[in-house]
């Protein structure tokens, strides 16, 4: 799966299940200070995550997420190892 329909998942999905505007959610945005997301968005996001990639996502690996590109790359390589 390519990065861009990745992130277009991903975009839409914080757009309709968060109400987060479209314009803030770019790679290098914060999840927390500038999406305003909290522990129980995250989680709902790592269920998203298996959605898109179709493997689980474990609570570890979703710890050290960040930003929006943070996202990114754990869905590009959680998608390879499928």
């Amino acid at each position: 799966m390519e990065r861009e329909t990745i992130y277009s998942e991903i975009k839409e999905y914080l757009v309709s299940a968060f109400d987060v505007p479209r314009d803030l959610i770019t790679p290098e945005a914060d999840l927390v200070e500038q999406l305003n997301l909290d522990s129980i968005d995250a989680i709902d996001l790592m269920v998203q995550l298996k959605e898109i990639t179709g493997r689980k996502i474990e609570p570890d690996e979703f710890r050290g997420i960040r930003t929006i590109d943070d996202v990114l790359n754990l869905a590009q390589k959680k998608h390879a190892q499928g």
